[in-house]
């Protein structure tokens, strides 16, 4: 198991973790290129972090191996490996000022003074740091000194960069900013980055290559718009942006039944008349009068979202959320148009029927806000 027949450039080949009694990680595997910008993404408890962290040599599988450029590096330490991380606390040096926190893998790796004082100050000048280099830590805001655990990340020029949700403590709009720019600085060194987030919005801006995850297995890889445009299973479809997943029947190639009505489709390659999930993305439905609509029902809530209306109709007691710029009322009777290129089917998965009525939600509210009272009497 030396060599790779792909040339993969670092890979997790069936990788198994169990912590105490619970299974982490369930034969997990996944290739990753070299200068490519991957995000593992999914709920608190999917494995995510722990996949990075076997990969910096901080988590041995109990089975499986982790191979860079073809080398098993499973027994590899963290500072032997060409691999370095980021972690959501900076874990920057307080007593050191900015220039010798950038400068301290260097000093381990006892580099010249002189190519030290050139690396921390390019490196500085990267992150747009230049002359913060006598700066105290503890003077610099957030964004600042997750921008100097950054240039102290790349000053010892790793081949992988792995990102434990490191914007995580930081404002939105900083978020935003430093989203950009770690893109930026990605693409002008081409080192391979390895970002774990649970914000989808992150993942899809950011990323060559979505990974998503739950329950300790990879659910879907795909670019950010494969994900987002064709989900493989529920899960997917409900996390990644808002989804409206309803049961239906593939009656034949590009054919499907769903909501008591027969659609074009542009799916084909399942069986006659299998059972399937079908996807709507709520921005793809046209709201027509009810006499145009394909499908027609009653609105019964309405939220400006800013840019939008998010409308949520009830079709024969399932709820469907639309998102159109057309203001309508609650109460109102409206009908909706469906193109083909905007119905998405997927195979029936242990997700099926979990996801996908907009009156979930609201029921659980309702719940908690019962229990709550019933506490307080």
């Amino acid at each position: 198991m030396n060599e790779l027949s792909n040339g993969a450039f670092l890979r997790l080949q069936n990788i198994s973790v169990k912590f105490d009694d619970d299974q982490i990680l369930y034969n997990l595997s996944l290739d990753i290129n070299e200068k490519e910008f991957v995000t593992l993404l999914g709920p608190s408890g999917c494995g995510k972090t722990t996949t990075l962290r076997i990969l910096g040599g901080f988590v041995t599988p109990d089975s499986g191996d982790v191979l860079f450029e073809g080398k098993r590096i499973n027994d590899v330490p963290p500072y032997e490996r060409q691999i370095n991380t980021i972690f959501q606390k900076y874990a920057l040096f307080p007593h050191l000022n900015v220039f010798e926190n950038v400068a301290f893998g260097l000093r381990v790796q006892k580099k010249p003074e002189s190519e030290i004082k050139k690396t921390v100050n390019e490196m500085l000048e990267l992150v747009n740091l230049k002359g913060f280099g006598k700066r105290d830590i503890n003077s610099l805001s957030g964004g600042q000194q997750q921008r100097v655990s950054i240039a102290r990340a790349l000053a010892v020029k790793p081949r992988v960069l792995l990102l434990d949700e490191p914007l995580g403590a930081l404002d939105l709009k900083l978020r935003k900013d430093m989203q950009v720019e770690l893109k930026n600085i990605q693409q002008r060194l081409g080192i391979t980055f390895i970002y774990v987030t649970h914000d989808q919005e992150e993942a899809l801006s950011m990323s060559d290559t979505v990974v998503v995850m739950d329950n300790g297995r990879i659910q879907q890889i795909g670019t950010p718009l494969d994900i987002y445009n064709e989900p493989e299973n529920a899960f997917v479809a409900d996390f990644i942006g808002e989804s409206n997943i309803i049961d239906g029947v593939m009656l034949e190639d590009f054919k499907a039944s769903f909501a008591g009505k027969t659609f074009d489709c542009l799916d084909k390659g399942f069986n006659a008349n299998e059972p399937v999930d079908v996807v709507v993305r709520p921005e793809d439905v046209d709201v027509v009068p009810v006499e145009k609509g394909m499908l027609s029902g009653e609105v019964t809530s309405v939220t400006f979202k800013g840019v939008h209306f998010e409308i949520i109709v009830d079709i024969n007691g399932f709820k469907w959320m639309i998102q159109t710029t057309d203001y309508e009322p609650v109460g109102a009777k409206i009908g909706l148009y469906i193109e083909p290129d905007a119905i998405h089917i997927m195979k029936k998965s242990e997700y099926s029927g979990v996801f996908g009525d907009y009156s979930s939600y609201s029921d659980e509210l309702e719940k908690l806000s019962e229990n709550v009272e019933e506490e307080n009497e």
